[in-house]
């Protein structure tokens, strides 16, 4: 089926939700009112690991789900200017079928009459990339396509702004997260978009996929609405990346390796040692393999942070979270600062 017909069909479908889709439809009043996404993003892989990833900051509400998509194993995409969402979706389906990014792109243009308002970018799981932007984008606008990456955007203030992203993606040490945040932070510091910035999204997606959607993705943040979105964005990935620490932490005590768990725990604990959900479970490992001198301090720093860590305790022997061991809740609570 040609890709014509399966954008005609999509769109009967109801999932094309473009601004802008035809020559005609550009110039229709009604559509005219409805504002563009215009933004910049990075759509990326890691050689070694095999992640792949997206990112994007801009001046509108919510961006991530319309920008940013990603699949294990498959490939990114970013779609945006006059943003035609059905990109993201046809873009991973044409490359899970088998095709090269390139060759996605290209289909998924040759067959929009709306293409001279789009920016597109893509890459697969092989690293071969391609971006798209149409000559009727807002000035300043552009790409780079560079190895294993690029970088876009539109409606910026200059044209310094996505050289800026490809040198930070490219001069930056760190795994995925961090050399595309860097993009994005380059981007703004040359300029970024002309009308400010509202909302940012970060997708990396593992490379070794898993086929569960919910299990590849090692990063699927958004801030919808802030007046430092780069700024929030940095905070939440580093906090994702504790939680990373928790989870194989977890994961490690259920394969009964103690030594294992403690360091994914600690990890976490150093990047934020002032949460206290961390600390407390933390703590519950600690019991639960027994060495219950080590577990109180940590109990006692939760407690102090907030006593409804210790109106939890007890009732956790019922879920089997605990031992069922009246004097061993004893003693765990006797922590409690009076």
């Amino acid at each position: 089926m040609r890709i014509a017909t399966l954008l005609v069909s999509a769109l009967v479908a109801g999932v094309l939700l473009a601004p802008v889709r035809t020559q005609s439809q550009v110039e229709d009043p009604r559509l005219l009112r409805l504002r563009p996404v215009h933004t910049y993003s990075i759509v990326a892989r890691d050689p070694s690991a095999g992640e792949l990833g997206v990112a994007v900051q801009s001046h509108w509400f919510s961006i991530g789900p319309i920008v940013a998509w990603a699949e294990a194993g498959v490939g990114a995409v970013a779609t945006q200017s006059f943003v035609d969402p059905s990109y993201g979706k046809l873009g991973l389906d044409l490359m899970r079928a088998g095709k090269s990014a390139p060759d996605a792109l290209k289909s998924l243009t040759a067959g929009d009459e709306g293409r001279e308002v789009r920016q597109v970018a893509m890459i697969d799981a092989q690293g071969r990339v391609d971006a798209w932007t149409g000559k009727n984008n807002i000035q300043a606008a552009g790409h780079i396509i560079g190895k294993n990456h690029s970088v876009q955007a539109n409606l910026m203030l200059s044209d310094k702004v996505w050289p800026a992203m490809a040198a930070a993606f490219e001069n930056t040490k760190g795994d995925l997260a961090e050399r595309m945040l860097a993009a994005l932070e380059a981007a703004q510091a040359a300029g970024g978009d002309i009308r400010g910035k509202q909302s940012a999204a970060l997708i990396v997606v593992t490379g070794k996929p898993t086929g569960q959607a919910w299990k590849d993705r090692v990063f699927d943040l958004r801030v919808d609405d802030s007046s430092e979105p780069l700024i929030e964005l940095r905070r939440l990935v580093k906090l994702q990346r504790a939680y990373n620490h928790m989870n194989a932490g977890d994961l490690a005590v259920e394969h009964k390796d103690n030594e294992g768990a403690l360091r994914e725990y600690g990890a976490a604990e150093k990047l934020v040692p002032d949460n206290a959900e961390m600390i407390y479970w933390h703590a519950i490992a600690l019991v639960n393999m027994g060495r219950v001198d080590e577990s109180l301090p940590l109990f006692r720093r939760v407690f102090a942070m907030d006593p409804n860590w210790a109106t939890l305790t007890p009732r956790l022997p019922k879920s089997g979270l605990l031992p069922d061991d009246a004097k061993l809740i004893e003693r765990i609570l006797s922590v409690v600062k009076k």
